[in-house]
């Protein structure tokens, strides 16, 4: 069967709705950076999801290549993810939609050199008639955070985050939040299809000791 990240790493994808800690290693991704409101049918957000899986399917596929990548195993292409944030604020302001700016990312399995990221720019250009310059490798160490999973629409948030904070609050830690460690959301639903009330996204703020200076 294929590597599932989710299933193998299900303390970043699969926490519970009660708030914890966890701590994130350095993992490489493809990256796409914008801002803007995301959901007009024309964003930057919506195109930078478009390149991102555009090279991702490459990857995944490049076996059917002669291409040949090193230590390479079939693997579920993990799930879409984003680093939100607005200028000079600490929390998002759902209602400032317009504001926002972001870095859409999809994670990439560690045997993916960045040799073996630009082939698959290439290649993607190549197939699809289309300018993927703006996708980038993108490494990225996050470090300790707090997270849950949040099941409903985007909009309602805000109720969990506000738990999260209270847990990291009662716990010992303060917020985080600044250049480069950012509100970090992983989709593991399409909106497009089933109940908006059933969204699972895995929110995540990082985090520091109250010691901590």
């Amino acid at each position: 069967m294929a590597f599932d990240f989710k299933k193998e790493y299900r303390q970043f994808y699969r926490p519970g709705t009660k708030p914890g800690i966890v701590t994130i290693p350095k993992m490489n991704y493809l990256a796409v950076k914008g801002k803007g409101d995301p959901n007009p049918e024309n964003s930057e957000y919506k195109k930078s999801i478009s390149l991102l899986y555009g090279v991702a399917y490459t990857l995944k596929m490049s076996y059917k290549t002669d291409h040949a990548i090193d230590g390479f195993f079939q693997y579920v292409v993990p799930p879409l993810e984003g680093l939100w944030w607005q200028d000079h604020a600490k929390r998002i302001d759902y209602s400032r939609k317009d504001d926002f700016h972001f870095i859409s990312l999809i994670r990439l399995p560690d045997f993916v050199t960045r040799d073996d990221f630009e082939w698959a720019v290439k290649e993607a250009e190549k197939k699809k008639k289309e300018d993927f310059s703006a996708v980038e490798f993108f490494s990225y160490e996050e470090g300790l955070c707090v997270q849950c999973m949040h099941i409903g629409p985007y909009d309602l948030e805000p109720e969990s985050v506000e738990r999260m904070h209270q847990y990291m609050s009662e716990n010992g830690y303060d917020l985080d939040i600044g250049n480069p460690r950012y509100h970090h959301e992983i989709y593991l639903s399409d909106p497009r299809k089933g109940d908006p009330e059933k969204l699972k996204t895995v929110i995540r703020h990082p985090v520091k000791k109250c010691s901590e200076a």
